[in-house]
């Protein structure tokens, strides 16, 4: 019994052999394309909401990454405890209290998943679909275990709540691959800082890059855009956008900024800061300088007086 029972868990997880089914399942999940005519009208009708302002303040760009995780821990926490108390004598009143505090957090922490969804690659959003039915699922259980509460039935309103809970943590196990496998929400320019070496770097000569045009050029193993003013200043940028590395050079340029061709994310030259979400981490930046002929680069927040030869652009 036990052996089978060692089999079956083998089975389910990864091991030396290889991904186990739950693992192969969610990657399966991702290839799926029978969902996706699905998803491309729940998408446009996301993006067709009228949010406005709002729209970049459920991204999180106020707060420097998605919001999203932040308010799903209402309703988490909430219902969890519920179920603590649940399983504790005398303690209804608390119990239901906390489910429907959990279901008024549900609605804005959904609002905030699923505008941030939206500006998702195809992957993600299939993956990203199952984790918002799963979750969708556990607000109706909680419904109804609410209403079971309220009418007195307190046995059917704890074993609806605990089935809720179940879909949560399904839910949460498909969040957690989005963001930690398929990198939903990470900044994409994180790395950076961490490849490019200090002081300056030549990228090529002044007659190479052309007034109001972004040119892509390398620092190592980093790609960079570069734009040149009409009074000769220079401005460089990581090419590879926070949001989902979409490439910069070949976006629009216009009013000081440059906007990223994949999901729309607009980026000040001058010092790299993300002036309209999807993305919320601003872009990398780099000072500037001609040597002869020469354009030079180097990271901005790497500069320091000790390798400084020259003047910045």
């Amino acid at each position: 019994m036990r052996y089978r029972a060692a089999r079956a868990a083998r089975r389910l997880l990864p091991s030396t052999e290889g991904p186990g089914r739950v693992l192969r399942g969610v990657d399966r999940l991702e290839r799926w394309s029978g969902a996706d005519r699905l998803i491309g009208g729940v998408r446009a009708a996301v993006r067709a909401l009228p949010l406005g302002a709002g729209r970049d303040a459920l991204h999180g760009r106020w707060l420097g990454h998605p919001v999203h995780p932040l308010l799903v821990q209402v309703p988490i926490g909430t219902w969890l405890s519920a179920a603590l108390l649940d399983v504790l004598p005398g303690r209804r009143r608390g119990a239901r209290t906390l489910v429907a505090t959990g279901l008024a957090a549900a609605g804005p922490a959904a609002l905030a998943g699923w505008v941030d969804w939206a500006e998702l690659p195809r992957e993600q959003q299939r993956v990203g679909l199952v984790h918002a039915a799963a979750n969708v699922t556990a607000v109706a259980l909680y419904t109804a275990s609410y209403t079971a509460r309220r009418r007195g039935c307190v046995r059917r309103g704890k074993a609806l709540g605990f089935a809720g809970l179940t879909a949560v943590f399904a839910g949460g196990a498909l969040g957690g691959h989005l963001a930690y496998r398929q990198a939903s929400g990470a900044n994409h320019a994180e790395h950076v800082p961490h490849l490019v070496e200090p002081g300056w770097h030549a990228v090529g000569d002044v007659g190479e890059f052309p007034v109001g045009h972004a040119v892509r050029r390398r620092v190592g193993e980093v790609a960079v855009m570069v734009v040149r003013e009409e009074g000769g200043a220079f401005h460089v940028l990581a090419d590879r956008c926070s949001h989902m590395a979409g490439p910069l050079s070949e976006g629009e340029i216009a009013d000081g900024c440059v906007r990223c061709p994949w999901h729309g994310s607009v980026f000040r030259l001058a010092d790299g800061w993300n002036v309209r979400g999807p993305a919320t981490a601003p872009q990398p930046s780099f000072d500037s300088r001609v040597v002869g002929e020469r354009l030079e680069v180097r990271l901005r927040h790497l500069a320091g007086a000790g390798d400084d030869t020259g003047e910045a652009a």
